[in-house]
């Protein structure tokens, strides 16, 4: 396994001074309970700290809006979807060390295990070598997929979704019902319920945040059509 995470070094330009801070990085709590060692939670942690600081200070520099929504934008940049699609777009699941039952069960695909797994990475760098060798990671995956979407503020129609059906106390849920195409290429389908029942809209996207968007987007589209 250390072979393997010496590939991720390397992707990365980094150099590790205690090696052990990656392994502990990449050791999600089924495998840490199964052979009696440290699981990367506590780097989960951190990672998530750094991580806010460096998105916020880079939206701060990028655009010139109020608090409001450089804060609004930032959750969106570091919530568990987007966590999630940095971690693809460098196939970290092959780098994890899973538990035998997380393994079958598809940990190495899971959105929650790779959101974590990015903030433990993030956090082990941050550790090792401080805040400045984090920005090898961010700007080769973070920034440039932030850059893409950086002015869709106005877009934005999960929240617009979410403002229309919240006063009437409705609950909303996403889920990603199917994705095809080569790891380097992939399309998203995701799906929109309300009150986990009625299914408002489906919209397909090269990330799951894109597919979520566009399925918010048609169902306000829908709700418009049903009002006319």
């Amino acid at each position: 396994m250390n072979e393997k995470l010496r590939e991720l070094e390397h992707f990365f330009n980094l150099k590790f001074n205690d090696f052990n801070l990656l392994i502990c990085a990449m050791t999600h709590s089924s495998y840490a309970n199964e052979h009696d060692t440290e699981s990367n939670e506590r780097m989960e942690f951190i990672g998530d700290a750094v991580l806010d600081l460096a998105v916020g200070t880079y939206l701060f520099q990028k655009l010139d809006e109020p608090e409001g929504v450089l804060t609004k934008k930032r959750a969106q940049e570091v919530c568990e979807g987007s966590l999630h699609d940095y971690a693809k777009s460098f196939r970290l699941g092959q780098y994890l060390l899973l538990g035998k039952g997380e393994e079958k069960n598809g940990g190495r695909e899971k959105s929650t295990v790779l959101a974590d797994a990015f903030e433990a990475l993030i956090g082990a760098v941050f550790l090792d070598k401080g805040y400045s060798e984090v920005f090898k990671i961010l700007n080769k995956v973070v920034f440039p997929i932030i850059d893409r979407s950086l002015h869709e503020e106005d877009n934005d129609f999960k929240s617009k979704l979410q403002e229309m059906v919240q006063s009437d106390k409705r609950t909303l849920s996403y889920s990603i019902v199917s994705e095809s195409g080569p790891p380097h290429d992939k399309e998203f389908v995701a799906r929109v319920v309300m009150d986990d029942v009625i299914m408002m809209g489906q919209g397909k996207g090269k990330t799951k945040k894109e597919a979520e968007q566009n399925a918010a987007r048609m169902a306000l589209e829908k709700m418009a059509e049903s009002k006319s």
